[in-house]
């Protein structure tokens, strides 16, 4: 058994609405689903045989129970997932146009609630790597004071923390400068970090059209290793002495929902299995060879509908 990747963040229920074309004033149809970065992120390790421990807040209702059915069903440990009697479960509603414009609604509720009280200190120092990827922790406290607490003690501690940003425009509308500051913040304090192209052009405000010089400011903030992903072009992985892009496979893409997720839970359950994962940082060769490995099971993630259902079997990419 690999040691522990504990994984902080929300989980929380995605309705999507079925109806095509149709706004969330016209929607009558909609489908349930497991939802939240970091429980994605999860099930991708504990897919591949890893140990990952899920910590976040739900409701102590229904929603937050199916919550964590799905989770233990994907052999995801929730031994440290809290129930909230006094707040539902978090839900999201999301309609898609043919124009690719969507209709959101965010009805926050008990993963805002988590507290620095609500960690398990001991499952922290037991854990080898610890993930921060929520795209709602960053909201508002308490949640947000607690994630830039743990973030800074676990690097402190010399643990191997892991960051992605996970913007979400319809989440930080006429709050972008105050999302930045915070994800400076967190990057500042990481070993890994990964974001999207457009994620990379809104935290450095350099533009996208040189990858490397807009790399280099997340380094200069403190980032051990950054992982762009470029969608179908592939990745461009950096150490700050080294970089260069390694290509996904080619495929035919029908739902991308949970693909960053699953790169970054394959490049995790990578980075577990060395006895110390902070050596492979400065080991270019090695950290090409993991990006080939996750850009293939984003990739099969992209080839069906729903982040879970879609994860490959292990030996399709470890042999």
């Amino acid at each position: 058994m690999t040691k522990p990747i504990l994984c902080i963040g929300e989980l929380l229920i995605d309705f999507f609405c079925t109806d095509i074309n149709s706004s969330l004033i016209e929607g009558e149809a909609f489908e349930k689903r497991a939802g939240g970065a970091p429980a994605n992120v999860c099930a991708t390790i504990a897919n591949f045989g890893g140990k990952a421990i899920f910590s976040g807040k739900v409701g102590a209702d229904p929603f937050g129970r199916f919550l964590k059915l799905t989770l233990d069903r994907q052999g995801v440990d929730t031994t440290h997932l809290k129930l909230d009697g006094d707040c539902p479960t978090t839900l999201a509603f999301v309609s898609l146009k043919e124009d690719g414009q969507r209709d959101f609604i965010f009805n926050r509720g008990a993963d805002g609630r988590m507290t620095h009280a609500d960690l398990d200190q001991n499952v922290i120092e037991q854990s080898s790597i610890l993930h921060f990827g929520s795209a709602t922790a960053l909201l508002d406290a308490p949640f947000q004071t607690m994630y830039l607490e743990t973030m800074w003690e676990a690097n402190q501690a010399n643990k191997f923390v892991s960051f992605d940003p996970n913007y979400r425009l319809d989440l930080w509308k006429r709050r972008e400068v105050e999302f930045i500051g915070l994800a400076q913040k967190c990057i500042a304090m990481s070993d890994f970090v990964k974001v999207s192209d457009e994620e990379l052009e809104l935290i450095t405000g350099t533009g996208i059209k040189d990858l490397a010089e807009a790399t280099q400011k997340l380094h200069q903030l403190g980032a051990k290793v950054v992982a762009v992903t470029l969608g179908k072009q592939g990745t461009y992985i950096s150490n700050g002495l080294e970089s260069g892009i390694v290509e996904s496979i080619p495929i035919k893409a029908i739902d991308t929902t949970g693909a960053g997720d699953a790169f970054v839970g394959a490049m995790l359950y990578q980075f577990v299995l060395k006895d110390n994962p902070h050596d492979v940082l400065s080991d270019m060769n090695t950290l090409k060879r993991f990006t080939d490995k996750s850009n293939q099971v984003a990739a099969h993630v992209c080839t069906k509908y729903g982040a879970f259902e879609a994860l490959p079997a292990k030996n399709v990419i470890f042999g």
